[in-house]
């Protein structure tokens, strides 16, 4: 597989949030929310930045940010990922979710180094679980294009099964706390000790 020459960075801003209780790009760790810390940091790292937005967003998210808007073809972070391949066909993606409130940019510049040729995508995994994490990941663009090929086949809708069976490479962050996911108050608050 021949690598894209882009890679644009997407963070992934419009999920419902329903465990968390509160929408997780809002959450201020970092003094700013979630997603635009996100954002800010992929800006330093990718050709090009884009937030994954829902129709309803829109109006609450500053005109300095580019933003894609969900196409609601696909159901879950699919849906996201998927929107944002179909506006830029041609470019890699490197997908951020908004619960990582411990990863940092040292690790996803890590990540890019890692990319592989001949990997369908590069994701970060925990060692002592070794899945691939997909909502931190580089998807190439022909992954892409296979994974509407898989959706519409009717094969479930979980991006991480779809990188464990298409030859993804995957990459052991130095710092395993970065992979650190926040889905609820509890881990909101794990993660406040953590950055404290």
């Amino acid at each position: 597989m021949t690598l894209a020459d882009k890679i644009y960075g997407l963070v992934l801003s419009g999920g419902k949030s329903t465990r968390m209780g509160t929408d997780k790009g809002l959450i201020t760790y970092h003094g700013i929310p979630q997603r635009e810390y996100l954002y800010q940091m992929l800006e330093k790292i990718c050709d090009k930045t884009f937030m994954s937005i829902r129709k309803e967003q829109e109006a609450e998210i500053a005109t300095t940010f580019n933003t894609i808007v969900d196409e609601n073809v696909f159901k879950g972070p699919f849906n996201g990922i998927l929107s944002a391949h179909n506006k830029y066909p041609d470019a890699a993606w490197l997908v951020l979710a908004c619960d990582l409130p411990l990863i940092d940019e040292k690790s996803l510049s890590a990540l890019i180094e890692a990319r592989k040729g001949d990997a369908n995508a590069t994701a970060f995994a925990q060692k002592e679980n070794p899945l691939p994490e997909p909502l931190c990941a580089i998807w190439e663009p022909l992954t892409l294009e296979a994974a509407v090929t898989y959706l519409e086949e009717g094969n479930g809708s979980c991006p991480r099964k779809f990188l464990i069976n298409n030859n993804t490479h995957l990459v052991i962050p130095e710092n395993a706390q970065v992979l650190m996911n926040a889905n609820s108050e509890v881990e909101y608050r794990e993660a406040l000790t953590r950055l404290a």
